[in-house]
């Protein structure tokens, strides 16, 4: 029988660290049983368990410790059915405001004003003003309006006491007055030529620049609250008939690569999705995420996996147990301690952290989880050198 063994000097990715010897003597022309009565034990082990060493990966336990190989027993379990798709987040509505010019003219920004900086609801973004241009400073002008309208109410006020002018004159007087007063309050209080931000949030976008001169109700910048967020699933609509098991979802955000439940935000389904509400072939699946701590980002694009249906007794690794070759799923089987097997298998659906194993496995076969890494590069690093043989 053949023993895979890994020889001193092998780096594995430069931890320094050797695999077991062959324990043969250079020269001498014969071959050695270098077998230990421990290794004799754990062979004697090995075959009772009915498991022969042909093919074995073999480490012992300091390797083990300083790799952080780990197996999990497999057992049938609870499985619940997922649909892999693209999706987004985004601000709720609400929770992003427009920066809007008031009036026409050339705009300031405001001091500390630029991208990603935090502002309160309320806080100048930017001024406008048209002082110097043609056409005057519509403030200056309402000044002026003001100005001349209270003066022919003061004017007109004693005459008509006297009875000299109509009520409805009068009326008239005080109706312009006021409006050029409204108009007044307006630019005085800093919302005619104040652009202020509507919500409070981060400066997402900046739209213009100083001394660009804008249009009344032209966006100066852009404001997202990160704090309260949606998820959007593009479900296909070939999948619709998945739509209502929909329960839940998992998802991970391009900047991450993290698999995020929705729930562990505090998030939750926002309505039942109807294949009514179709577009473009995909029917949108939408989560709200109330109160977001700040570790997601609006605007970001993700891979979601929407939970379905629950299955029962179903066999399934953690995705990083499992190893893609040429095409074809292998996981490690532990044996004994430091003893692995690659062991083929069929694998099934995947809810983003866990992945079906369809053939291959059976409850109680002991999978590496942890490491898995090491365990294959062990095994392709095998070689045994010329000039050694091994009779078992």
């Amino acid at each position: 029988m053949r023993i895979r063994n890994i020889y001193k000097g092998l780096t594995l990715l430069a931890l320094g660290i050797t695999i077991a010897s062959c324990g043969h003597h250079e020269g001498d022309g014969h071959n050695h049983s270098a077998d230990s009565p421990e290794k004799e034990k754990i062979q004697a082990e090995e075959n009772e368990d009915g498991h022969s060493d042909e093919g074995l990966i073999i480490l012992n336990h300091e390797q083990l410790e300083q790799l952080g190989i780990k197996a999990e027993e497999v057992s049938p379990g609870s499985f619940s059915e997922v649909i892999k798709v693209s999706g987004e987040i985004t601000a709720r509505p609400g929770a992003e405001g427009i920066v809007a010019a008031r009036q026409g003219g050339i705009v300031k920004l405001a001091s500390g004003i630029a991208e990603g900086v935090s502002v309160n609801a309320g806080r100048t973004v930017a001024t406008v003003t048209a002082r110097g241009m043609a056409g005057g400073d519509p403030n200056e002008a309402a000044r002026i309006a003001y100005a001349a309208a209270k003066r022919e109410v003061d004017r007109m006020t004693p005459l008509h006491n006297e009875g000299i002018i109509t009520t409805r004159d009068y009326n008239a007087a005080l109706q312009q007055m006021e409006q050029a007063r409204a108009t007044l309050g307006a630019a005085s209080s800093g919302s005619g030529s104040a652009a202020t931000a509507p919500v409070s949030g981060v400066i997402s976008s900046l739209n213009v620049v100083d001394g660009q001169y804008v249009e009344a109700g032209q966006a100066i910048a852009t404001i997202s609250s990160n704090r309260a967020l949606v998820l959007r699933a593009d479900l296909p609509e070939n999948s619709a008939r998945m739509l209502a098991g929909i329960s839940g979802a998992r998802f991970r955000p391009s900047y991450s690569d993290e698999v995020i439940d929705i729930t562990a935000e505090g998030g939750s389904l926002m309505a039942q999705p109807t294949a009514a509400s179709a577009r473009g072939g995909y029917i949108p699946v939408y989560f709200t995420i109330p109160d977001n701590a700040g570790s997601l980002i609006g605007g970001s694009y993700c891979e979601v996996y929407l939970m379905g249906n629950t299955r029962e007794g179903v066999i399934s690794v953690p995705e990083g147990a499992v190893s893609e070759q040429q095409g074809e799923y292998f996981v490690y089987t532990e044996h004994l301690p430091g003893h692995y097997e690659k062991q083929p298998v069929k694998i099934g659906m995947t809810d983003g952290r866990r992945r079906e194993i369809l053939s291959g496995l059976s409850a109680g076969d002991k999978v590496v989880t942890e490491g898995m890494t090491f365990v294959r590069l062990a095994e392709t690093s095998g070689v045994v050198p010329e000039g050694h043989s091994h009779s078992h």
